[in-house]
């Protein structure tokens, strides 16, 4: 067996005068959970077709499982799963009869044990349901398991969340950790960053059809991190002047603090030590470096789509 579930070396694809993908290499380890990030319109669906062999590339060699996506077709076809971004199934029929009828699709490698893909995504109190009365984080983990009918060794999940309330989100999340405990390999979209911190083993961050970055969440923000935020609960209008006095612009957020951009711990002394001797007060503090998200935005230029209008219309 190949270390590497998939190897994309110098990817490239065109349409007409537009280069969607841009020359980008990349490799994803079996068993782990790959996330591909990017504003709309970077890229990431188009390398994701690619990769599925929806698409034919313009340049360039993608392997999935030492298999080649443009020559066999036919035999890499069984040994993925996917649940596209905006799933949907029939309203009327029951989740178990929703995954009988999938697994007579696509199941056709072994027997599929229906029950057990139904428990996996925690679906059992709900199997005699119709798929139409089911909530959006239901109808999404019932796409899950009907993407792993045919047992697949690499699932493609593209935007698994998108439109979940922050609940419903965190019991999908549990799915797909249950899917790395489980030892599948998991190609992961999303606009969520908080979704690629939690579950991703490797980040790759694609903008105008070029990976620009590409490790693990902690490395990406460890890398990028050059400024620390200071979080200031509560202050008053004396602590706001002094902000303000030392060329700092905080960032007021709803819950009532307020945000600072610093350089060094030296900063933050310098800032409290200010405070103090002026007699200005605040609450609470905290300290801490960048999330994935704020260095997504350092590095791109842009915040993350939301989900909804995809690439596939430019690319």
């Amino acid at each position: 067996m190949t270390e590497y579930a998939i190897e994309v070396e110098r990817l490239t694809k065109r349409y007409g005068d537009l280069t969607a993908v841009n020359d980008i290499s990349f490799k994803v380890r079996q068993g782990e959970v790959f996330a591909l990030l990017g504003p709309n319109g970077a890229g990431k669906t188009t390398t994701v077709e690619i990769i599925e062999t929806i698409r034919r590339p313009t340049s360039g060699k993608v392997h999935l499982l030492g298999m080649d996506v443009a020559r066999d077709k036919r035999d890499i076809a069984p040994c993925i799963g996917v649940l596209p971004q905006g799933f949907s199934s029939f309203d009327r029929i029951t989740v178990r009869e929703t995954m009988q009828y999938y697994s007579r699709l696509f199941g056709h490698r072994k027997k599929v044990d229906i029950d057990a893909l139904i428990a996996l995504v925690n679906l059992e109190d709900k199997a005699k349901e119709q798929y139409a009365t089911l909530s959006g984080g239901l109808k999404q983990r019932l796409g899950i398991a009907i993407a792993l009918v045919n047992d697949p060794e690499i699932v493609f999940l593209d935007e698994p969340t998108t439109g979940l309330d922050p609940r419903a989100r965190r019991e999908v999340w549990e799915v797909l950790l249950g899917l790395k405990r489980a030892g599948k390999t998991v190609f992961l979209t999303t606009h969520y960053m908080e979704e690629a911190e939690l579950l991703a083993d490797t980040v790759a961050i694609i903008s105008s059809g070029r990976i620009i970055a590409m490790g693990s969440p902690a490395h990406l923000i460890e890398d990028n991190a050059d400024y620390l935020i200071l979080t200031l609960q509560s202050v008053d209008e004396k602590a706001l002047a002094i902000v303000g006095g030392m060329g700092l612009e905080p960032e007021h957020n709803d819950d009532g603090t307020i945000q600072l951009r610093v350089a060094h711990m030296d900063d933050i002394r310098k800032i409290l030590n200010a405070m103090n001797n002026a007699g200005a007060s605040f609450l609470g503090m905290d300290v801490r470096k960048p999330n994935l998200e704020q260095v997504f935005l350092k590095l791109t230029g842009e915040a993350p789509d939301d989900g909804v209008n995809g690439e596939k219309g430019a690319q």
